[in-house]
């Protein structure tokens, strides 16, 4: 099974895409999860850049959607919403058909960002029928370096979490949708 692990933040130091790497390290045997973090290679969406003049970055962002069996998404909450650069990958996918019956589940990093997740769930289930509101893994590690997150993630209460919510977006990813 394939997951495409999406993190919304472009920052290099992102505590969204270090949970995102601690649960790629953790996932169970038959899940290989590949962290994205290429969204902030994307043009700004544009219907005139589709077709036969989508950019390579938005091509590859689709293929990997599209072989994927199932996308998390982590992101962080910016000025009480979607980052742009997320919202705007969002875009790119929603005059095709990659994303649709997608099953799509979220993670958060932080203890706070309930306007942002809010907002993500009702973009996430505009543009697929698959996604998860059910499903939902809060790790708060707001302001740590990556391997701290990892040892927060490796620490017994989170760890139990994290397995069960990977086993359980697993389940989801081959239900019928």
């Amino acid at each position: 099974m394939k997951i495409l692990a999406i993190s919304g933040s472009v920052r290099r130091q992102s505590t969204n895409t270090a949970l995102l790497r601690a649960l790629q390290a953790i996932a169970p045997i038959g899940m290989a999860l590949e962290v994205y973090i290429g969204i902030g290679d994307l043009p700004v969406f544009s219907p005139d850049l589709e077709g036969a003049d989508e950019p390579c970055s938005v091509t590859a962002f689709k293929a990997a959607i599209a072989q994927s069996d199932g996308v998390l998404v982590c992101s962080p909450e910016y000025v009480r919403g979607i980052p742009g650069g997320l919202k705007n990958a969002i875009d790119w996918l929603v005059s095709g058909d990659q994303i649709v019956g997608r099953p799509i589940a979220l993670v958060h990093a932080s203890h706070r960002g309930e306007d942002m997740l809010q907002a993500l769930r009702a973009v996430l289930s505009t543009v697929s029928s698959g996604f998860s509101a059910e499903l939902f893994l809060r790790v708060p590690v707001l302001g740590l370096e990556p391997q701290q997150v990892a040892d927060v993630l490796g620490s017994e209460a989170h760890r139990t979490e994290a397995d069960a919510f990977l086993a359980g977006f697993a389940g989801y990813c081959r239900s019928p949708l």
